[in-house]
This record gives C-alpha cells, structure tokens and sequence, in this order.
C-alpha cells in the first residue's frame, strides 16, 4: 500500500507498510496513481500512455522504472505481514505503565473536563501511602521481566497530595532497586500550587512533567478556571516558566487543549514559544457533540487547514535549527515505535492500567467511573485481573477493526483510543472519526517536514539522519 499527498510544494509518498518516505516528481506522482493495475496485468504500458498523453513515452517509461527499482530494493509496495509474527502473536500480558490518579480532586474546574472536576463523578478523595505502596508493588509483580516501568502522577490535581506523591517516589525506587527495576516518573499538573520547593523536588525527581495551560490567556481563562471563577493564566504561566527554566535538559511538555473557541490554535502555540517554552502539545477537546465547545465533523475542514498552515511555518524553524517541538508533528522515520507497538497502540487495558485514591483497577484514566471496565482492587489480597477484559483490549488492534485494516495511518496512530472508541461509538472497534481525521491530517504534515528537512539539509551526513 502507498500513500501519496502534496503538501508545502512537495509530492510525498508513504510506503505504508515498510515506512520508506519518498519525495518524487510530478509525472511519478501520477504514475502511482496508476501503477497497481500495471502490476497485476490489467493496464498495459500502451494504455498508460494514452491516460498521461501530457508527458512524453521515455518520461512515463522512466517513472515505471524508478517505481520498479524501489520496489526491488523494498522501499514501496512492501508486503504487510506483521499479523504473521509469533513476538504479536504470542505477545505476554505483562504491565509496564499505571496511571496512579492520586487526587479525586481538584483547585481549577475546567470546563471541558472529562473527569468531572477532579472527581470522575464519584466522592471527592485522595490517595493513601498505603493504597499507592500497594500500587507499584503491583506493578512490580506483574511486569514480568520488563525492566522499565512508568509511572504517572495524575488525577484532579496530583499536587494536592504532593506529601504521598514524594514518598512514593522513595519507596518505587528503594522496590526497584530490590527486583532489578528502573522507575520512571512523570507528574501531571495544572500548576496552581507550584512552589520553589515543589519545582526544586519535580526538577529532581520526575523524568517528565506535564504542564496543562491551553494557551494565550484569553483562551485558557475562559476555559481553565479557578473555584472562584478567575482565569489560572496569571497564575501558573510564572510558575510554568521558573520550572522550565531550571529543569535543564530534563523532559517536560506544556500541554493545551483546543475546542471550538479556539480552532486558531496555532496561535495558542505561537504564544507557548514567546512565553520561552520549547516542547508543546495542543489535543483536541473530546467530549460530546451536545457541549458548546465540543470539536464536531463540521470543524474539521478549518482545522485541518490549521493544522497544514502551522506545518509550514513549522518546517520552515525546523530547517533553520529551531528547538521549538510541537508532540504531534515529531515522527521518527528512523527508530520509532516497535512493530507490535505500532500494531497495538497504548496498551490500555493490558499493559497501561490507571488505579484510583481507593485503589480501583480501570484500563485507563479515562475509563474511571464506569463500573462495566472495573478491573479489581490492588488491596485485594487474592486479586487476579479479569481475563476475559484483558483479552478484549489485547485483541482490539489494527488488525481487528474493520476500519483500520487498509488505512494508511495504522502503522502510526496503532488503531486510535478505545476510550474514544467506546464513548463515541459503543464499539472498541470502530475508532472515533473525526480523531482519525486529525491524526491523518497530522501524520502528513510531520512527514512534509522530515520531508523537508530532509532536502534542505547542508550535508550528506545530515541526509542521511532522515533515510
């Protein structure tokens, strides 16, 4: 299967199955088009002429045989068989992530929240030493031999029980220790209570942090508010910039969310770099069509045009050496994500499990609440995770969804959400569509900027990073 698109004056082809990103010539370009019919025999090289009569017999002659020796050097038309692989076949169960929601709680009530304020519409409460200790020891017990494990602080608003939240971190890493482990911490947070001595101890001590703020304060104040109805804006983007700027070479990520009110987002972005932020995200808002802020099919014509417009500019400070990253437009076309990552997506359900401040086993954050995916409870004793759910996630991939089997993406977007999924179409296997549509429209525009740094690139040492 070949993918192939314009974008920023540049005619790219994806190999879907092998990953190979080609830039070609217009009369290529079209070729493709055509070229499969010439493969199994029902087009001619006569009848081709006659379909492209605008270029002449040795151009199209010369097309047909650049795609030919592509195709022998296995870089387009590549055959797809990773269903066939025994390491996706016989794939342990094994958990390697939990979300650790250790805040059913929260000091800002966003708008669009899908956790109802912190609460997931359940009592207000936060997470015992002792439900949390229970949690990686969980992990640790489950992980089979993976070594890494990831942890992330979430909630409500995690910095509300930052005391357990620390020493959390000092048991995961006195446990890793004792079974051969590694910890990995990230803290998710909506920057309110932010202090010298909170950013010293994340700066130290988490491997990443999550920074929610959506953008140019008018747009993160009509939507991110205080519980006395002010914007957080003034707030948390001081605090924002203080730990930033003392983290270093540490991972971080300012983390916006735009809805109808602001499907200009790239502005929103623009702003994140003038305020000395460097790596970005900017999700889409999910939640039902019937909220006012809502993202609906009809919006998505403006904010794929959003999205393409902010790639160019994007490519352009990319060629020039900027450090600016924007999360969705990062692909590595060169050591990404395994093949049974790629095929399986996030692991929700298997190897990514979110636990609550009772200790509550759901598949993900945003599965909390509802009582049909309840998993079990770390402070059972003789907890054993149902089998029969965990086969249901393990078995929803892109071989399983009849939408995802000859879509050019599935390689990259691995199947979608299946929170999305499920809260959308009552289906884990019918993927959200206006999300596919985003991630389709986002996928092309970081493959035109690899593209294009690629061509822009000084030297031949530098080419050859992006082959």
């Amino acid at each position: 299967m070949v993918h192939k698109f314009k974008m920023n004056g540049l005619n790219i082809a994806l190999d879907v199955n092998g990953g190979s990103v080609h830039v070609v010539d217009d009369i290529t370009y079209e070729v493709l088009d055509h070229y499969p019919l010439m493969n199994n025999g029902k087009l001619v090289i006569d009848e081709l002429y006659d379909l492209l009569p605008h270029y002449t017999q040795d151009a199209i002659d010369g097309a047909v045989q650049e795609i030919e020796d592509l195709i022998d050097e296995g870089m387009l038309y590549t055959d797809d068989d990773y269903i066939n692989l025994d390491a996706f076949k016989n794939r342990k169960q094994v958990v390697k992530a939990l979300c650790l929601n250790v805040a059913h709680d929260c000091n800002l009530k966003c708008t669009y929240c899908f956790a109802s304020q912190g609460d997931f519409g359940g009592a207000k409460e936060l997470m015992s030493y002792e439900v949390g200790k229970k949690s990686l020891d969980f992990l640790i017990a489950n992980s089979g031999a993976r070594r890494n494990l990831e942890v992330d602080f979430f909630g409500g608003e995690p910095l509300m029980n930052f005391n357990v939240v620390k020493r959390l971190v000092e048991y995961g890493h006195e446990e890793a220790a004792k079974h051969d482990k590694n910890f990995r911490f990230t803290i998710t947070t909506n920057g309110v209570l932010l202090d010298d001595k909170k950013i010293e101890y994340i700066n130290e001590h988490m491997d990443n942090v999550v920074l929610s703020i959506d953008g140019r304060k008018t747009v993160n104040d009509k939507m991110r508010l205080t519980l006395n109805d002010k914007g957080s804006y003034d707030i948390i983007v001081p605090k924002y910039q203080k730990l930033v700027s003392s983290r270093k070479d540490k991972s971080y990520y300012i983390r916006g969310t735009f809805t109808r009110n602001n499907l200009d987002f790239s502005k929103d972005l623009e702003h994140f770099k003038e305020l000395g932020f460097v790596h970005t995200s900017m999700e889409p808002v999910v939640s039902a069509d019937g909220n006012p802020f809502a993202i609906r099919e009809e919006d998505l014509p403006e904010i794929l045009r959003e999205y393409e417009n902010f790639a160019v500019k994007y490519a352009d400070m990319k060629v020039s050496g900027d450090p600016f990253d924007f999360f969705h437009f990062i692909v590595d076309l060169t050591q990404g994500p395994c093949v049974i990552k790629r095929i399986t997506g996030c692991g929700a359900g298997t190897e990514y499990l979110s636990i609550t401040p009772d200790g509550s086993i759901y598949p993900c954050h945003q599965f909390v609440g509802n009582e049909e995916y309840l998993m079990g409870n770390v402070m059972d004793e003789n907890l054993v995770l149902p089998q029969e759910m965990r086969d249901y996630f393990r078995e929803s991939h892109v071989y399983s969804k009849e939408d995802c089997k000859d879509c050019w993406a599935k390689f990259y977007c691995s199947g979608g959400c299946h929170a999305n999924a499920i809260n959308f179409n009552n289906d884990i296997t019918k993927p959200y569509k206006v999300g596919c549509e985003m991630q389709k429209k986002r996928l092309e525009c970081a493959l035109m900027i690899e593209a294009k740094r690629m061509l822009e690139a000084d030297t031949e040492e530098e080419k050859m990073m992006y082959l």
